[in-house]
């Protein structure tokens, strides 16, 4: 299979490992209610460690500007039985993708 000439990706499984046992944590100690955090603190890794044309990304978002919209989800969750959980993964993809721009910009 070709390699991508425009993307790259220069992330360790050590790090990640870590990053990701401290977003599990995050959210499990908080029962969920600090999830916001723990997909900052993935996705700011992910990014850091992804350059496009020889452009490191960045990410821009924040837990606390995530967390209106979490419990939003969570009390949408509810209502509908769980049916609008379906809606949640490409909520949440979107909202990371317009909080990732390039360093420097």
């Amino acid at each position: 299979m070709p390699k991508s000439k425009n993307f790259s990706f220069d992330g360790g499984a050590g790090t990640f490992l870590g990053t990701a046992i401290a977003a599990f944590l995050i959210t499990l100690l908080s029962l969920g209610l600090a999830f916001p955090w723990a997909v900052v603190l993935k996705q700011g890794w992910i990014a850091k460690h992804t350059i496009k044309n020889g452009k490191r990304c960045k990410f821009i978002g924040s837990g606390a500007g995530l967390f209106g919209l979490w419990i939003k989800w969570f009390l949408l969750i509810i209502i509908t039985l769980g049916i609008y959980g379906f809606w949640i993964i490409s909520e949440l993809q979107k909202w990371i993708v317009e909080h990732t721009e390039f360093e420097g910009i």
